[in-house]
């Protein structure tokens, strides 16, 4: 069996069912992720409505960070590059990535999350490491939409997926009420149409001003292109009782290959969230995949790749 492959960052490599990938690596990376906190800034940037958040490191840093918040309450995020952090779980037993708590106990969830390693259903059985915690303000929130821009293979070009419930998984809400998400293709050349615009503020159920919602989706999409972004993902965007349109939090991933034009934002790349034998590969401009077995596959391209492992596999 084999047991990793390697390949020029030109090819892909592609695993044959037989030999999944071990539970204790993560996938090769093509496209960087940042973090909420790291996203959040470049929303905002951009002119996206965000809560107002500080990161910290240490709990120190966190209790000054609610301090300076100052309000009763606060919320607490885990940061790691993996969703499903409010449903997961800590190793060392805390539930939840994610919580409303009284500030004079930041210091104790602190504690408890920083250092950490957080569980989720996407993160794999071996979890990822919480170096930080975002503290943010506390919004009233009225409504919770799903908001996404992504690559569409079908169109060839950016696609809008927004649906008028949100906070959840939307892979469920696709499987029991498909009919609430829309979507809606946009032109690469001429991007976002009014008319683009108004379907995705319709199709959201935005009850607020639809010209400043309006404003909202253009500044995403602008992001989206501006950035060489492969994914932005807003779920929950939400709706507060003023009808203003808010990222209550922020996924985003960008394009290695556009990383020249975007340093800014590849520097800020986190490893320790990545298999330190991928990190090690990159420097090398290689792409390694960590798999089950014994054997080592060195390859240019997914074709040469799968005939190997098929070959080795089979004979």
């Amino acid at each position: 069996m084999l047991l990793s492959t390697f390949a020029r960052t030109a090819g892909r490599c592609a695993s044959r069912r037989s030999m999944p990938p071990a539970a204790s690596t993560a996938g090769a990376v093509r496209q960087l992720n940042l973090h909420e906190y790291q996203s959040a800034q470049i929303m905002k940037d951009a002119g996206v409505n965000v809560p107002f958040g500080i990161p910290a490191h240490t709990v120190d840093e966190a209790v000054a960070a609610a301090n300076e918040i100052g309000d009763e309450q606060v919320v607490i995020k885990s940061q790691i590059l993996a969703g499903g952090r409010g449903l997961g779980k800590f190793t060392g037993g805390l539930q939840g990535g994610v919580h409303i708590i009284d500030t004079p106990r930041v210091e104790e969830y602190a504690s408890q999350m920083l250092g950490g390693t957080l569980v989720t259903k996407q993160s794999g059985a071996a979890g990822k490491p919480v170096n930080t915690v975002l503290l943010a303000k506390k919004m009233n929130l009225a409504r919770e939409f799903y908001f996404a821009i992504m690559l569409d293979r079908s169109s060839q070009g950016p696609l809008i997926i927004a649906c008028s419930e949100g906070g959840t998984s939307i892979e469920d809400l696709a499987e029991s009420s498909p009919e609430k998400i829309i979507k809606v293709p946009i032109d690469i050349r001429t991007g976002p149409t009014d008319a683009d615009i108004s379907n995705v503020v319709k199709g959201l159920g935005a009850t607020g001003d639809e010209a400043a919602a309006g404003e909202q989706i253009r500044a995403l999409y602008d992001l989206f292109v501006a950035k060489d972004c492969t994914m932005v993902e807003v779920n929950p965007l939400a709706e507060d009782t003023d009808g203003n349109l808010i990222a209550a939090d922020a996924k985003i991933g960008f394009d290695d290959n556009a990383a020249f034009r975007q340093k800014d934002v590849h520097e800020q790349r986190d490893h320790t969230q990545e298999d330190p034998r991928e990190v090690a590969a990159g420097k090398w401009d290689l792409n390694y995949i960590g798999l089950d077995g014994s054997i080592g596959c060195m390859v240019n391209g997914a074709g040469l790749a799968m005939s190997t492992m098929d070959i080795i596999s089979l004979h």
